[in-house]
């Protein structure tokens, strides 16, 4: 459905991205931000499905800075080769990989004219809520499962925009106590949690949970539905 574009970031990097077009004129915008496994094919279907409810999606390669092209699949192998991408990308001088992000929601709201919401998964959702925090031209923003989210700098930021946080009751990388300390401390963000485990939204890992699925996009839908059309 959808195809990949090129973006240029404010220090003139370029950038790929997957974008997918509503098709009718498009309500607002969606920005997806990908897991460590690059804009591959579960991330390209998300993208898609954004589409689909009317938005234009978007999905910026957030490692093109370090690897162009990444597209990994779920296996043990492809987890270590994620993990290290995403130590390199989290590396890079500041601002990083944030510019590329910037670069997405700036192209979004100029073909759009309308409002910008991110998404984002583990990785992504962390980005997400650094986005929220940091960035600029964001009415609403839902992470994932954001791996580090709950770590006391994280916790300490302040979003500039609402935001929907997902996140799953048996996740061995988030656990539960991080989680309520960063609800406590952030009263305005609405925090869901679920019977699941990391991961549960794609439906290529084995933590796949589609009722837990359903609902956050459920959720996410109405929230992104009340915050951007």
């Amino acid at each position: 459905m959808g195809h990949f574009i090129e973006l240029t970031a404010a220090d003139g990097c370029a950038v790929s991205a997957y974008l997918a077009l509503p098709s009718g004129t498009a309500k607002a915008a969606i920005v997806v931000l990908q897991e460590i496994f690059g804009v591959n094919s579960h991330i390209q279907a998300v993208t898609d499905r954004f589409a689909v409810q009317g938005y234009l999606a978007i999905a910026p390669a957030m490692f093109e800075r370090v690897t162009p092209g990444v597209n990994l699949g779920y296996l043990p192998d492809d987890m270590n080769a994620g993990m290290d991408l995403k130590s390199a990308a989290t590396n890079l001088p500041s601002p990083g990989v944030m510019q590329d992000i910037q670069a997405a929601i700036d192209y979004a709201a100029q073909q759009t004219g309308g409002k910008v919401g991110v998404i984002g998964f583990c990785w992504g959702g962390l980005l997400t809520w650094q986005s929220a925090c940091t960035l600029n031209g964001i009415s609403a923003a839902t992470p994932y499962y954001g791996g580090g989210m709950t770590e006391p700098p994280e916790v300490a930021r302040q979003p500039r925009c609402p935001v929907l946080a997902h996140f799953g009751e048996k996740d061995h990388y988030i656990p539960m106590d991080g989680v309520h300390t960063f609800a406590a401390a952030h009263p305005k963000v609405t925090v869901h949690t679920y019977d699941a485990d990391h991961g549960f939204n794609c439906d290529q890992r084995g933590s796949y949970n589609q009722p837990a699925a359903d609902l956050a996009r459920e959720r996410t839908l109405a929230f992104f539905a009340e915050k951007l059309v």
